[in-house]
């Protein structure tokens, strides 16, 4: 199964940006892990700070499945929800903060009613336990 993981803004500073919400393990390094642990799957990543280059990666449609954590996006990108609404994959969002203990702007997502599952609150785990759902289906 290729799986696609799409991380939105800011998650490319994942390692060094608030580690007491988001860790201080880089998600390159986390990728590794990842990988190494689902070896029969090919695991592609890809990381925008721009609303349309997400749309665009997504619409490339070279992928099996979507696990996605569209970061401050998540709140207002009616275009990011209507591009998953499109997508007729596996989809789940992931937040590695539980959103819903954070400010109220955070706890609404706009995203998330265009997948299939979404995991909130399991720090970087999230994409492993999003990888291992796509299983099950």
């Amino acid at each position: 199964m290729k799986i696609l993981i799409v991380n939105g803004p800011n998650l490319n500073l994942l390692g060094t940006r608030e580690p007491e919400i988001y860790g201080t393990v880089s998600m390159e390094d986390y990728l590794e892990n990842l990988q190494s642990e689902f070896p029969s799957h090919e695991l592609k990543y890809y990381q925008s700070n721009i609303e349309g280059e997400i749309i665009n990666r997504l619409q490339e449609d070279d992928f099996d499945a979507l696990v996605i954590n569209p970061g401050a996006f998540t709140h207002y990108s009616y275009a990011i929800a209507d591009c998953l609404k499109n997508i007729q994959k596996q989809k789940v969002e992931v937040h590695i903060s539980n959103i819903y203990k954070r400010e109220e702007f955070r706890q609404k997502s706009v995203t998330a009613a265009n997948t299939d599952a979404v995991l909130s609150g399991f720090g970087m785990d999230g994409y492993r336990l999003a990888v291992l759902s796509l299983n099950l289906k």
